[in-house]
């Protein structure tokens, strides 16, 4: 999807360029920095998927901002625009309303979008579009030797998926 591209251009951007300057400064092979740069990308786009995903269920003293900031402030995250994609007909005029404001959304169309994201799937889709990702990044890796480095990638992998904040 194009918001995927965006992220992509965004925050993955800078993981990519992350992972392929510490394989470049490990001297890795082209191909290695190739894998590693490809590895960066999946796990930046599983990270930004993934705090899409948690806007709308992290609690917020751990998260450090309160739920659905994102919604309020009108971004588009993943689960927004699968609301705005296949919710309900009155779904998917607000989730459009939400991203087209240009003030704070009023209280009760933000509860009812924010219904609209927990029951219409949209943070099952949004949790299995980082999943994929996460699994694209272990993939890059896999033949990567066994070392405490690419122990630490694995780790990042998993913890991308269950982090809290």
């Amino acid at each position: 999807s194009s918001y995927l591209q965006v992220i992509r251009y965004k925050t993955a951007k800078l993981f990519e360029a992350s992972a392929e300057l510490g394989a470049l400064i490990s001297q890795a092979s082209d191909i290695q920095r190739e894998l590693a740069a490809a590895f960066g990308r999946h796990i930046g786009t599983a990270f930004q998927l993934m705090d899409d995903l948690l806007d709308y269920t992290a609690d917020p003293n751990e998260m450090g901002k309160n739920v659905g900031d994102d919604l309020r402030e009108g971004k588009p995250t993943l689960p927004l625009i699968f609301l705005m994609e296949k919710g309900s007909a009155d779904q998917q005029l607000l989730a459009r309303e939400a991203i087209s404001q240009n003030e704070e959304l009023p209280d009760d169309v933000f509860d009812q979008i924010l219904q609209g994201i927990h029951s219409s799937g949209a943070l099952e889709y949004t949790q299995d579009a980082a999943r994929r990702e996460v699994h694209l990044a272990l993939n890059t890796i896999k033949d990567f030797p066994q070392n405490p480095a690419s122990d630490s990638l694995r780790a990042l992998c998993e913890y991308s998926l269950i982090r809290q904040g």
